[in-house]
């Protein structure tokens, strides 16, 4: 039996020194005060479903993502879609589906322990003070709303291995890093999660990311995952390395030479390929 144990809301934290990029436009002789003012309380997020965000903290502001990672799902007439939520987010659960005429459900779900400062009235007044974090704030708002309409024009990629590299290459310009001359997206993503960020089937989404393995454009690291080959263009063919051959039997799942293994699910029987380059269906794993 899973249980959900309640969030624990009993810490305080100083925002800008949690977050410093908040306070980067604040003069250097207003910026200690600031940091030492703007005090918030902190709620922690266990790993796991989060059941009822909105009963866990008064309305404000919102929550502000300081460490780890959320997923948010919205489901509409039988199918989904999904963002992921990572630090410098600010998010409302109480505001889900406030209003709206579709009928809709959201789920929430933190993937790794997630501490979030709770901007209620009293942290929103401390803020306030300072117009730089107001609009450092109201930026990232906007940013979000750009993630999502880029996933969404993503989503709309006919093949579903073009759809995940789009996708990594989109999660790695906020999280990717450089390492060797390589870039490393340091995310460990359940394909059930991957299914969901682009729309697809999970089995579907495993047999693509085998495919996109045994071609070395994609490699599983400890740390993460390692991005091999270039952003695909419009109508091009599948992305090879340059100068890498593709390996015998690579267009079959199950012989691979780099498996990328789904970290939250044991291995199964995936179908063939060519499912994963035309799939049509956008049911979520």
């Amino acid at each position: 039996m899973v249980t959900h144990r309640k969030p624990l809301l009993d810490s305080a934290c100083h925002v800008l020194r949690e977050d410093p990029e908040l306070a980067r436009r604040i003069s250097p002789q207003r910026r200690a005060l600031a940091e030492d003012t703007c005090i918030a309380r902190t709620l922690d997020v266990r790993r796991g479903g989060w059941n009822r965000p909105s009963a866990d903290v008064p309305e404000g502001a919102g929550l502000l993502v300081l460490k780890g990672m959320l997923l948010r799902r919205v489901i509409v007439a039988g199918r989904s879609g999904a963002e992921l939520i990572g630090i410098g987010d600010i998010v409302r659960p109480w505001q889900d589906g406030c209003g709206a005429k579709l009928r809709q459900a959201t789920a929430w779900r933190a993937l790794e322990l997630t501490r979030l400062a709770v901007l209620d009235d009293l942290a929103t007044e401390r803020l306030g003070r300072y117009p730089e974090v107001t609009r450092e704030l109201l930026a990232r708002s906007v940013e979000r709303t750009r993630r999502l309409a880029v996933n969404m024009a993503i989503v709309h990629q006919p093949r579903v291995d073009i759809r995940l590299q789009l996708l990594f290459w989109h999660l790695a310009d906020r999280w990717g890093r450089v390492r060797d001359g390589q870039t490393i997206l340091p995310l460990r993503l359940t394909h059930s999660v991957l299914a969901d960020l682009i729309a697809a089937q999970r089995p579907t989404v495993s047999a693509a990311l085998s495919d996109l393995a045994s071609r070395n454009v994609i490699r599983a690291a400890a740390d993460g995952l390692l991005l091999l080959a270039p952003l695909p263009e419009a109508g091009s063919a599948p992305a090879t390395p340059t100068g890498t051959a593709s390996p015998r039997g690579s267009t079959r799942p199950g012989r691979r030479a780099d498996p990328v293994r789904d970290p939250g699910y044991p291995p199964a029987r995936s179908p063939r390929v060519r499912r994963a380059r035309r799939d049509v269906s956008t049911r979520p794993g």
